[in-house]
């Protein structure tokens, strides 16, 4: 789905809703005491967000994942493969497609070794006999089968919560309240513009993403985004130096068919454009259009990066 633009607004559309978000909300939270979470033998951090749409999630496993590497740890993602057909596998990107595991764990897999599995529990237990010191969930905050020993919660600073609301009446899984009871700590990606530091007493970790390309002196682009808030991805090259002629909007985990990429290619020669998208939407176009098509890869930048390993590691040491 597109992320709605009543979400940002107390609009008519957001009051008719809102008893629909309530109901929502109770069996979030009813599903939640009702299961008892299993513990796996090896810690388990959490990467999670109370918003639909995207906040920095993937990049934000990704970033800590390559920490916790680089300082000797053995991490393993475990996530439930969105859109995947399969169960309980180890993510080969030479074999795998995005319709077989999904598009995240594709993008997880190009950095450590990912478990597809929607009972975390039994993914971490795979995990563990395919070699893991510690699992990354790349989602699952509301998903109690898994104990988890550190729980994040992910922002974007720009967006906030929207207008506070839960789903259909807004962009949030459970209220902000109930969902810091559960976390360790915030991560805020921007600048924190609605005051979600103020509201809260947990540590926060602060970063912003940056992209690999260089500035750019004005070439033209069309771009595409099958993602929560396509319009980032479209100010993000921007940013970059890009001239963004035209932009082409699809509904979060979309799959593209031949005839879509071939409209966009066709728009993009008519403007003598270059064509860009992001990574996630990359891995589910057809392989015979990847040669005509670009990439802005992106990765999170931390303001304090040394106090967020050490924060991660003293929570999934052994004694903690």
């Amino acid at each position: 789905m597109k992320t709605p633009k009543y979400w940002q607004s107390n609009s008519l559309i957001s009051k008719l809703l809102t008893p629909l978000g309530r109901l929502y909300g109770l069996a979030t939270n009813l599903r939640l005491k009702l299961v008892k979470p299993q513990k796996a033998e090896i810690p388990v951090i959490c990467i999670g967000n109370i918003t639909a749409g995207g906040t920095g999630k993937t990049p934000v496993s990704i970033s800590i994942a390559k920490m916790l590497a680089t300082d000797m740890y053995h991490p393993i993602f475990v996530t439930r493969g969105y859109g995947g057909k399969l169960q309980n596998v180890l993510v080969n990107n030479k074999k795998h497609t995005a319709q077989d595991v999904g598009d995240e764990p594709l993008l997880l897999a190009e950095q450590a070794p990912v478990v597809v599995n929607a009972d975390r529990y039994a993914g971490a237990k795979l995990a563990l006999k395919e070699g893991a010191d510690v699992v990354i969930m790349d989602d699952g905050f509301q998903n109690p089968g898994l104990y988890k020993n550190l729980s994040f919660l992910v922002f974007d600073g720009h967006f906030g919560i929207g207008n506070g609301k839960i789903i259909p009446a807004g962009p949030l899984r459970e209220t902000f309240e109930n969902g810091i009871k559960r976390a360790d700590a915030l991560i805020i990606l921007g600048k924190d513009k609605h005051n979600l530091a103020e509201r809260t007493k947990l540590p926060i970790f602060y970063g912003h993403t940056e992209t690999a390309q260089t500035a750019i002196n004005q070439e033209n682009v069309v771009a595409f985004a099958g993602i929560g808030h396509p319009q980032k991805f479209y100010h993000t090259l921007s940013q970059q130096g890009f001239n963004v002629v035209e932009t082409f909007d699809f509904p979060d985990h979309h799959y593209y068919t031949k005839d879509e990429i071939e409209k966009i290619l066709q728009r993009a020669k008519e403007l003598q454009a270059e064509v860009y998208t992001t990574s996630k939407d990359f891995v589910k176009i057809p392989a015979i259009y990847h040669k005509s098509i670009n990439v802005l890869e992106i990765a999170v930048v931390w303001n304090k990066p040394e106090e967020l390993l050490q924060f991660i590691k003293n929570k999934i040491s052994p004694n903690s």
